[in-house]
């Protein structure tokens, strides 16, 4: 995992890296997923937990939207400020997110799950996803972690990324 200069300052929607652009990565990583394993049409449900401090302080610092945004495919040095601002009022207004820009659901802000006194066992800033089926079947689901400066480590992966840097550092 070599970390250069683009990766140490990351571009995206702030006020924090940690709390703004991790969450909106895991998610666009979650929706493509879901999108690259051929889901999509099958998913009729989606769910969403913050935990720790993501959940605490995510209303202020806009965890919410950016996971949102995420969710619909958009990646945070890739999306426009307009785009920001359209896409964000489109889901208040409607209630729909267009879940890796393949499929329309009713969710919006006030859908995920917040559990600000519920840290991972991994780190404090953690997020699950799950979608579903309409028989409520589980199709996929994730959990990351938003570690710092926009980086993001999945579970069950967090030995793997620390042998890269510690390779890359050798």
């Amino acid at each position: 995992m070599a970390v250069g200069v683009f990766d140490l300052f990351s571009v995206g929607i702030g006020p924090s890296s940690s709390h703004t652009v991790g969450p909106m990565r895991a998610a666009a990583v979650f929706a493509g997923e879901l999108k690259d394993a051929g889901v999509l049409g099958s998913v009729a449900a989606l769910r969403v937990d913050l935990y720790g401090s993501l959940a605490a302080t995510g209303r202020g610092h806009g965890t919410m939207t950016a996971t949102l945004l995420g969710l619909e495919g958009y990646h945070p040095e890739l999306i426009l400020p307009d785009e920001v601002e359209e896409r964000l009022a489109a889901i208040a207004e409607t209630g729909k997110l267009n879940l890796a820009g393949g499929v329309l659901l009713d969710y919006a802000v006030e859908d995920m799950i917040l559990h600000p006194l519920t840290v991972l066992p991994r780190h404090t800033n953690g997020m699950k996803f799950a979608v579903s089926d309409a028989e409520g079947n589980v199709l996929c689901e994730a959990t990351f972690f938003s570690v710092g400066g926009g980086f993001i480590v999945r579970e069950g992966e967090e030995n793997a990324a620390q042998r890269e840097l510690e390779e890359t550092k050798a």
